[in-house]
C-alpha cells in the first residue's frame, strides 16, 4: 500500500513539475501512421524480434543498408581522421542512419514493410556530405593535441553525468549519434541529445 501511495506521489509530482518521459512515439521516427507502412509498427522500421541482420552497431536490424560511396568533409583546417586532415568513409552505426538519410534506399525498405517513402528536407543529407559535420573520426587525446579548438574527451558532456568519451563517443569516433538520439530519450528538437540552446551541443566539444 505504501508503495503504491509513493508511486502515485511520484507520478503527480512530475506532472506538476512538468516532467514526461520522452520516446520514439509522436517523435519524427514515428512512421507507423505513414502510408508505406503496412505493418503500422513503430519499432519494425528498424529493428524485428526475429530474422533480423546481426550488425555490432544495430541489434536485430531489419532495413536494408546503403552501398553509397560518400563525398565526405574536408577541410585544410581538420586534424581529424587517419592521416590526419583525411576523413575516411562513414562506418559503424553512422551507415545505420544514412540508410534512411542518403535518399539511397527507401525509408520503408525492408524486408517486412514496404519499400516506399523518402526523406524530405533537411532529413535528406544526400550521399553529399562535404557540407556536414565530419563523422566516424576518432576523437582522442591525440586529436585534441593537434586542436587546441577541441576540448578533452575526459570533459563533461552535459548528458546525465557522463564525458564526452562515455556519452557522446563509439567506440572512441563521432558519429550522428553522438549528437542525435534516434529514439528521441531527450525529447529535443531535431532528435538531439541536449539542448542547442546558446550553441550548447557544439560548445560541448568545440572549445570556442
Amino acid at each position: 500500500m505504501k508503495t503504491r501511495i509513493l508511486l502515485l506521489l511520484v507520478v503527480s509530482l512530475s506532472f506538476t513539475l512538468g516532467v514526461s518521459a520522452q520516446t520514439i512515439v509522436g517523435s519524427k521516427h514515428d512512421f507507423s501512421t505513414s502510408s508505406w507502412n503496412t505493418s503500422g509498427e513503430i519499432c519494425k522500421v528498424c529493428h524485428v524480434p526475429h530474422g533480423g541482420s546481426s550488425l555490432p552497431s544495430a541489434p536485430l536490424w531489419s532495413h536494408v543498408l546503403s552501398t553509397a560511396v560518400y563525398t565526405v568533409y574536408s577541410s585544410p583546417t581538420t586534424n581529424a581522421g587517419t592521416p590526419a586532415g583525411t576523413i575516411g568513409q562513414p562506418s559503424a552505426s553512422t551507415k545505420l542512419c544514412l540508410s534512411c538519410h542518403d535518399n539511397t534506399v527507401a525509408v520503408g525498405g525492408t524486408t517486412f514493410i514496404g519499400t516506399l517513402g523518402t526523406p524530405v528536407g533537411y532529413a535528406n543529407v544526400g550521399t553529399d556530405l562535404s557540407n556536414d559535420h565530419p563523422v566516424s573520426f576518432t576523437y582522442d587525446a591525440a586529436l585534441v593535441t593537434l586542436d587546441a579548438g577541441l576540448k578533452p574527451v575526459t570533459s563533461p558532456s552535459g548528458i546525465g553525468s557522463g564525458t564526452i568519451a562515455s556519452t557522446m563517443l563509439f567506440a572512441g569516433k563521432m558519429e550522428c549519434a553522438s549528437c542525435h538520439d534516434v529514439h528521441n530519450s531527450a525529447g529535443f528538437q531535431h532528435l538531439l541529445n541536449k539542448s542547442n540552446a546558446a550553441s550548447a551541443l557544439c560548445l560541448t566539444c568545440h572549445a570556442k
